[in-house]
């Protein structure tokens, strides 16, 4: 195999990722133990074999060009790759150390992702996370996360996706709501009740609920006075306070179920459900906490299709 790359070039791209973390050239020289001259000269180099420019410069400020941030992620990336590598053949990491990047969507993380977090930081004490929250869907590679949970199967090729469960579906009313309006008996009497809404935060249309019928499945688009957005948990905060019926995972309103806070309605056409996974890129080097926490998951999140 043909060298590609000298010690030189292999030096300045690790000059050229500590400068754009530093936002200087003279903090990376000092970092680095070298002169400004020579950072700026490395960077001058690496510019000229790349035929772009990496940094825009002014005698107050150092920042990357679009072709700047595109060079670091991958810089990055593959940087701590060979860093992993080296740690993990040279065995200087006995213990699992470093930091998980996790993006969780708000329903699923508090109920099934969260609470499993400790455990699994109990046993490797040197893993951290670094935790986003929330029901936008972030770029895995361009945010530099390393794993993310997701309800929907993802549309990127280059994204490894593992089942975690099949997240059954459930419609829930209040006492009082259906001691005022009854309870449906079949899928055609939805028209005459308040079915309470979720928007969809991609498309902004509303989620179509899902019932078997006939052995198959079957999505229906309801009607309703009350529409929620980003949180899941505000439907049915407002089917306790008997707003209306409201589809939503089983496992969100077990409690509220069993307490007789809800009742359950249409068990007929029950039994759809949605998948989550847990995604990660399929061309990057997982690093060892990363691993182990994969492994984790798959072991300890309820597993109905396995």
């Amino acid at each position: 195999m043909a060298r590609y790359f000298g010690n030189v070039e292999l030096g300045g791209i690790e000059l050229f990722c500590l400068a754009a973390e530093q936002g200087s050239f003279t903090r990376a020289a000092q970092a680095a133990g070298i002169s400004p001259a020579a950072v700026s000269r490395a960077m001058g180099r690496l510019e000229a074999r790349l035929g772009v420019r990496l940094f825009v410069r002014t005698t107050r400020s150092l920042r990357l060009t679009d072709s700047g941030q595109t060079y670091l992620q991958h810089c990055q990336g593959a940087l701590e790759s060979l860093k992993e590598v080296e740690r993990e053949l040279s065995g200087a990491q006995q213990q699992p150390a470093g930091t998980i990047r996790l993006s969780v969507p708000t329903t699923y993380g508090h109920a099934r992702i969260l609470p499993l977090l400790p455990a699994f930081q109990r046993r490797y004490p040197q893993v951290r996370f670094d935790i986003h929250v929330g029901n936008r869907n972030v770029d895995l590679m361009a945010e530099g996360y390393d794993l993310v949970v997701r309800a929907r199967p993802p549309a990127d090729s280059g994204l490894v996706a593992r089942p975690l469960e099949q997240a059954e579906l459930v419609v829930v009313a209040s006492p009082e709501y259906l001691a005022t309006r009854g309870a449906p008996q079949n899928l055609g009497n939805l028209d005459d009740h308040q079915c309470i809404q979720f928007l969809l935060p991609r498309t902004g249309r509303h989620v179509a609920w899902l019932f078997m019928e006939n052995g198959q499945e079957t999505a229906m688009l309801t009607r309703g006075d009350y529409q929620c957005q980003e949180d899941v948990s505000a439907g049915i905060q407002l089917a306790r306070a008997g707003a209306g019926l409201y589809q939503t995972y089983r496992f969100m309103v077990e409690a509220q179920l069993a307490q007789g806070e809800l009742h359950e309605v249409l068990q007929p056409y029950a039994g759809c459900a949605r998948p989550f996974s847990l995604l990660y890129a399929r061309d990057r080097l997982l690093s060892q906490p990363v691993r182990l926490f994969i492994d984790y998951l798959l072991d300890s999140v309820p597993q109905v299709n396995h």
